[in-house]
């Protein structure tokens, strides 16, 4: 399967208990257990793709907006990890955590690299999702 292939459907994650791991992560590049490498994802129980900020109109300012955590919520995270990036670049504003919290959901929210470790660690025993920003 294709990077592209990845991009606007579910992919072949079999796991549906559970939300897939991060393997890796460097400057720019992630790769994602099932689903290969990208930039920048959107994970939850029991699948995930690629982050097309386009979308909904993400960018680095004024940051993650609500609608970028739909798909969380709508594939069954309790809890959500929100990346800032490597480098803080990408804010998250008030409201997209009220958003959030006004539906029950635990929000963490760190750069990039401490993102991926609370992820990971969440992963093992909560319906966890995350959306994550591996450049600046």
């Amino acid at each position: 399967m294709t990077i592209d292939e990845l991009t606007f459907r579910w992919v072949g994650w079999t796991d549906l208990d559970r939300s897939p791991r991060v393997l890796d992560l460097s400057w720019g590049r992630m790769e994602v257990e099932g689903l290969g490498v990208g930039k920048d994802f959107k994970l939850y129980p029991g699948g995930g793709r690629l982050w097309d900020w386009s979308l909904s109109g993400t960018q680095h300012e004024p940051g993650i907006q609500c609608r970028d955590v739909d798909d969380l919520l709508n594939n069954g995270a309790t809890v959500v990890v929100l990346s800032q990036g490597m480098e803080m670049m990408l804010q998250v504003p008030r409201t997209t955590i009220e958003y959030l919290e006004s539906r029950s959901i635990v929000v963490h929210v760190a750069p990039t690299r401490e993102a991926v470790r609370i992820y990971n660690e969440l992963a093992e025993t909560t319906p966890v999702g995350g959306l994550f920003h591996s450049s600046c």
